[in-house]
């Protein structure tokens, strides 16, 4: 492409967009280049090694970004942090991670001891209830009881059966002396 036919506005968006790509300076159009019009990759290179220091390469960003290092603990705790997982990272939590363990064993076994001691309870209630139901019951069986074996009652059973030999006692018992 000639310069005469790049207008400065489409200059501009390759300039920008060889700084999106880059990260820096875009591609530039030199001085020595304007008699043929093309950007010359041995020019470009030339010129950066003369004019910039040199910048990183992107193995070496990538692998400076994916190191597993320590990073100090930030002083401003942001949500960001926390959901991210970076917190996780640095020296204080993993200094701490037998406490935290401690304490999340004793979390678990505070909810499995709560739950055993609530069946209890609702095992304890029911037999309560059972036991009061059973009381009631025999409470109103031994009342029955009482009144069929009351001796009036015995009396009128045994004059509606004719049949019976048993006749209730005229004279009052005798005590027997019996002696040694």
């Amino acid at each position: 492409m000639k310069k005469e036919d790049i207008n400065e506005e489409t200059m501009a968006d390759i300039q920008q967009m060889g700084q999106d790509l880059t990260g820096g300076e875009g591609t530039e159009y030199y001085e020595e280049d304007a008699e043929t019009g093309y950007d010359s990759p041995e020019d470009d290179h030339e010129a950066l090694q003369d004019d910039e220091p040199a910048r990183p390469t992107l193995k070496e960003v990538i692998e400076e970004n994916a190191r597993e290092d320590e990073k100090p603990f930030s002083s401003t705790l942001a949500l960001r942090t926390i959901l991210g997982g970076d917190i996780l990272n640095t020296q204080a939590i993993r200094r701490q991670v037998w406490l935290i363990l401690i304490i999340t064993l004793f979390s678990i076994l505070y909810v499995s001891n709560r739950y055993s001691c609530q069946k209890q309870q609702i095992m304890i209630d029911k037999l309560t209830t059972d036991l009061k139901k059973a009381k009631y019951k025999t409470l109103s069986l031994s009342s029955v009881l009482t009144e069929r074996c009351r001796e009036s009652h015995v009396a009128e059973m045994l004059r509606a059966n004719n049949d019976s030999t048993i006749h209730p006692a005229d004279q009052p018992p005798y005590i027997i002396i019996i002696p040694n």
